[in-house]
């Protein structure tokens, strides 16, 4: 490593070349973020269910996870989102209109036993889902 007079010119060329190694910069840089994420950035998104899934949960854990797979309406990305409550997935069918947010995974990955579910569902034709599930209030038809 250059320590003289003028080595500072050495010692930057240095750093930005090992800049690349690190993950978390080179994410940064070319917004690596907001192009892989789905809701492009949003903090919620619409999307029509376009069928239940039962995904089952990771080990040690066992059962099977209510979710749904939503097309997005903005940019027609498909994804899988968590009915979270219990008995939520009666509350949703096919070709409903739901919002989705993300499920509080660390850095926006999936959480807990979920393996590859990153969202969930919040909103079922316009009426919270927690609303639903509480028996507060009732689904409209659409």
């Amino acid at each position: 490593m250059p320590n003289g007079m003028n080595a500072g010119k050495k010692l930057l060329k240095t750093r930005k070349r090992y800049e690349w190694s690190d993950r978390d910069y080179k994410r940064r840089i070319l917004d690596l973020r907001r192009k892989s994420d789905p809701l492009e950035g949003s903090p919620q998104a619409k999307g029509i269910v376009i069928e239940k899934v039962g995904i089952e949960a990771k080990q040690p854990n066992s059962g099977i996870r209510k979710c749904v797979k939503i097309q997005l309406i903005k940019n027609g990305r498909q994804l899988s989102a968590f009915a979270p409550g219990d008995g939520a997935i009666n509350y949703i069918d096919e070709h409903d209109e739901v919002m989705v947010e993300g499920i509080g995974g660390r850095m926006g990955r999936s959480k807990g036993d979920i393996p590859g579910v990153r969202f969930k569902v919040i909103k079922v034709n316009g009426i919270s889902l927690h609303e639903l599930v509480k028996g507060r209030k009732e689904k409209t038809v659409r």
